[in-house]
Formats: C-alpha cells, structure tokens, sequence
C-alpha cells in the first residue's frame, strides 16, 4: 500500500513546481521577492529548481529589482510578493514601471478566493487581481494548475510587446495545493511565441519624416528611453552619423550615444529646443519632462514622433509625422531611406549650438571645480565623475532631488542602458532596488548615488546587497534634509522644520552592521579618493559625502511644479535659480 501511494505521488506535479517549470522555460533566471504566507514554499522550490531567488526587505524593492531587469534585458523580470499588505507594497513600483515602460511581471500570493469574495474576514483577505487592474497593463488569477502556461505565456506577451509594462499574477493558496500528473503537465507547457514582434511603420510615413527632416533649416533628434528599452543603439547611432543631427538624450537615454559626442545639444538644451524647427521624437514623449511640447520650444516647431504606442500620438499637441512602429524597425527604414532622401544638419546651425556649449561647458567648469569646502553637490559630484570617467562600464542608479537633477548633468554616460533614475513617474525610493537588479541581473559593478532623503525610503536593502555579496557601492550625498538642512521650522513647537533630516548622520556606517566597507568624505579629493577605491574592491561598500548643510534648491530642477502660497513667509521663492547653482546661502 505504501508502495502505490509513493508512486502516485511521484507522478503528479503541483502548481509551485509547475508555475516554476513554465516560468524557467520562459528564461527567467531571477526572481526577487518577500516571502510568508503562502508563498514561502514556492520560492523555495522556485529556488531548487535553479532560479535565483533574491530574498529583499521590502516588496516595492523587490518589484524594482526586477523592473530594472527588465529594463536592462528586454525581457520580463519577476518579482514575488506575499498577500495584501505584501501585494500593497508591490502596486507603487507596478505602476511606475508601466509609466517608464519596464516589462516586470509581479506573482502575488493571496487568500482564499471565496471567503475573500463573500467578505467573511479572511486572514489578509483582499481581490488583489481588481487592485492591481489600473496599475498594470493586465492583471490575471491564476484559479487552476492547468492554467499555468497560458498564464505565463499572456504575462510575456503583455509585459513585453507595445510598449512594455507590468502585469500581476495573482496567486490563491487554494490553487497553490492543486496537483496533476507530471504527463499532463509537460504535455500541455509551452514557451510564448515572439512575445515581443517587431511592428513596422508604413513606408509613406517614413518618407514624409524624411521629407520633413531634409527641408528643416534647424533638426534636432530628441531620444528617449523607449530607444534604450527597443535596444536600438546601432541604428540610431548610424542615423546621427550619417545626418550629423544635433541630438537631445533623455535620462535614461544617455550613453545610447556617449554623451561626450559632439553632436549632443545637453549642455546647450535651452537653446536648442527654443531653435529647432523640426524635431524627431525617438522613443521620447512630450510629457512633463518635455514641458508637453510648448513651454521652452520654438513656437512653431514641427514634431515628427515615432511610438509603439498609438495612444501615445497628440496626447498633448499636434503631431506633425505620426511613425506608429518599433523603434528599431522605424531607424532601420529612416536609415535606408537616405539614400533617397538625403538629411544633413547646416554648419550654421551646428556652429550655433556649438558656440552656446562652449560658453554654458566653462561656466559648468567653475561650478564643478569651486574647491568649496563643506562641498555643495557640483563639487561632490565632479569628483564621482572623475572616478565614472575611468570606470565607464559602471552602471549609474541615481535618485533625489537636487542629487539627482545635477548628477544628470555632471556624469557623462558611456554606454546604453548604464543609466536607471526615476524616470517617468518621477518618484523616490526606486534607486536601491534598481541597484540590486542592475548588479544580479548583469554581475558588473554598480553604482548608486542618492540624496539622504532619497536613501531613507529604501536604504535597508543594504543589507541586502551585503548578503548576497553584490558589487554595489552606496554613495549618499548628505545635505541635512530634504533639498536642503537649513530650513526653519515656522512655528514655535521646537520640532525640526517638516524638510529637516539629521545632519550630523553617519549613513555610512549601517553597511558596516552588516560587513561591507564604509567610506566618509567632507572634501572633494576625499570623494574622488573613496569612491575609487570602493568601486575598485567589487565589494558591498558605502561612501557618505558630506555636503554643507545649505546646498541645495527646493525641489532641484523642477521647482515651478511646487505652488508658492500668495500670502505668508513663503509666499516667495526661498532660493534663487543662481543661489541654486552655486550652492551660495541665503
């Protein structure tokens, strides 16, 4: 009797080992997650059967992580989080990632489905599929062990194809504990077909952006990081060459071309959105970023934009030259169509720009070499990108407010895909779990830089990065507060002001709890000195950079956005746009 039993069992599969099995023939190598109920058991097995499993300290890391994944690969990362409050956790990241368009699937063990549905007060019970709906660009339950390749296979395709996004997998413990036989299984498991085809634009709107371009007195590319998501860093590199078009990269963008290439208009932006009469878009949309087309441009600039995204076309103004299609595809054709329709950039309008980035480069010049001690964030980062531009395979995870509008100026990107931030959505407590996902998914060093506020949302997955040995090194810019440590508190209670943090804070010694090395530096050769010698060790490390306590702008480069009240002590600005640049005090 025992005999047949042992051999019944050994003949069936369970949804764990088969949702495992079907996700691993699909090429996923990682999974990143927080275990407990009644997922602990599946990340096990999932760990068993050969994905690594990187066991985080915080669900919205974890879908970071993974989002970063996908963001580096194209293909979709997986993250794993326990029921409710855990599922909660993972929606901010979920929708964050379908903004930026990083193709990340999220599996979310949940309750019971019908005690949760007849509202009889389940342990953690919620309709987590219906939650996640308007985060995600799909959210489907998984009831039946049958159903796990179609499952996994819709979760591909969708994440992966258009522009790319997340989708959440719902998981109830009862369909966890459904068995088949292991025949069955393997007969019915299969691998999504192209979850990604490639999508061509028509021919005729080719030639009409070709037609557009050639006849434009001043061109301007403008790539966003729907190019870096496509992979089309060949084919745009080839357009730039053969056009010799000024071109603007977007923050995610940078490196698609390195920015040191003399046809980027960074350092003469403002010049050159105001000038250009025609602007090819490229995987970059007219959103905030771009103030939507109309603040800060030419009046009657012509847009032509390319998008995988229809939806994406006049959402905010006209669009002149719609090119519906994949990015690569699109290039491919602009390229070949050349030879017929030839575009060049004029020297006159090349010699322009040129003119207006050498003056802004010398300014830049002063501002990163001031030699200010205490260092305000120009100082502490000119000496990181001394170390960047030996290091130019790093990849650079970045976020704050100041920390990370200025790093975007200052540190030069090499190469594509080398730069995460918050991109889109524009939030904070995404760079840790970027780091982690950039470090596991490429094995390269990795490094992070982040203001304290910033760090303070996500700053536990150190010990992460400790115990999984990953070469990340932390680099904190510690200014006292957020934007600024020298706000005053308006009333009379003795509290801190609401924007203070702790200036006198060693941030760098919580990687020392958990084994890693500790850096601090209160002058830029000590910044340049440490973070060298950090990045170099390939070990878990942390560099705390000591800023004076009034660097810093009230919410960096996008200040406008933040409403002033008409009446009152703050009824006006508190930092000028120059007090800002140079760090100078009030």
């Amino acid at each position: 009797m025992t005999d047949e039993v042992t051999s019944t069992t050994e003949n069936l599969t369970d949804s764990p080992h088969y949702l495992a099995e079907a996700l691993i023939k699909n090429g996923v190598k990682h999974m990143y997650g927080v275990v407990g109920i009644p997922v602990t058991d599946f990340a096990r097995i999932a760990q068993g059967m050969g994905i690594r499993f990187i066991a985080m300290r915080h669900e919205e890391d974890a879908v970071n992580a993974a989002a970063a994944e996908g963001f580096l690969t194209g293909r979709p990362g997986v993250a794993l989080t326990v029921s409710a409050p855990g599922f909660l956790n993972g929606l901010a990241p979920l929708k964050e990632a379908t903004e930026n368009g990083f193709p990340v699937i999220m599996i979310g063990g949940s309750s019971t489905r019908n005690v949760v549905d007849l509202q009889e007060g389940e342990y953690e019970g919620l309709d987590q599929r219906a939650y996640a709906e308007p985060f995600t660009k799909a959210a489907y339950r998984l009831d039946k062990i049958e159903d796990v390749p179609l499952a996994v296979a819709r979760a591909m395709h969708v994440a992966s194809s258009g522009r790319p996004g997340a989708v959440y997998l719902d998981f109830p413990d009862d369909a966890v504990a459904q068995t088949m036989t292991k025949a069955d299984a393997d007969a019915t498991l299969w691998t999504a077909t192209d979850p990604n085809p490639s999508v061509q634009p028509t021919q005729a709107s080719i030639d009409e952006a070709l037609q557009l371009l050639a006849g434009a007195k001043n061109p301007l590319v403008v790539i966003g990081k729907g190019a870096a998501i496509a992979q089309a860093e060949d084919e745009v590199q080839e357009f730039i060459q053969k056009t010799d078009l000024p071109f603007q990269p977007m923050s995610m963008a940078k490196g698609l071309i390195p920015d040191t290439d003399s046809h980027s208009t960074s350092s003469c932006r403002g010049l050159a959105l105001r000038t250009a009469d025609v602007v090819l878009l490229i995987g970059a949309r007219l959103n905030w970023m771009l103030n939507f087309g109309e603040k800060g441009w030419n009046p009657n600039v012509k847009f032509i934009q390319i998008d995988i995204n229809p939806e994406e076309f006049e959402n905010s103004r006209k669009i002149d030259v719609p090119v519906f299609g994949d990015i690569k595809s699109a290039m491919t054709m602009l390229n070949e169509g050349l030879a017929k329709t030839p575009v060049k950039a004029s020297e006159e309008w090349l010699n322009l720009l040129q003119a207006d980035k050498d003056k802004n480069n010398t300014k830049f010049a002063a501002r990163v070499n001031s030699g200010k001690v205490p260092m305000g964030h120009f100082d502490a980062l000119g000496a990181i990108k001394k170390v960047y531009d030996k290091h130019q395979d790093l990849y650079l995870v970045n976020e704050g407010a100041n920390t990370l509008d200025i790093c975007r100026d200052v540190i030069d990107v090499y190469q594509p895909r080398h730069r995460l931030d918050c991109g889109t959505w524009g939030v904070m407590g995404c760079g840790t779990g970027y780091a982690i996902g950039a470090a596991v998914t490429t094995g390269k060093n990795v490094l992070y830089i982040g203001g304290d506020s910033a760090f303070g949302f996500d700053g536990m997955e150190v010990e992460t990065a400790c115990r999984f040995n990953l070469p990340i090194t932390f680099v904190v810019l510690n200014n006292g507060g957020i934007y600024r440590g020298d706000f005053e508190n308006l009333g009379n209670d003795g509290d801190p002001s609401p924007l203070t943090l702790m200036y006198d804070a060693h941030y760098e010694k919580m990687i020392e709890a958990f084994g890693g090395k500790s850096y601090y530096a209160t002058t830029p050769e000590e910044v340049e000195q440490m973070v060298e010698e950090a990045v170099a060790s390939g070990k878990p490390s942390f560099v705390q950079v000591q800023l004076a306590i009034y660097a810093g702008g009230e919410s960096g480069h996008i200040g406008d956005l933040n409403p002033k009240p008409v009446v009152g002590p703050l009824a006006t600005s508190e930092v000028t746009a120059n007090d800002y640049l140079t760090g100078a005090r009030m």
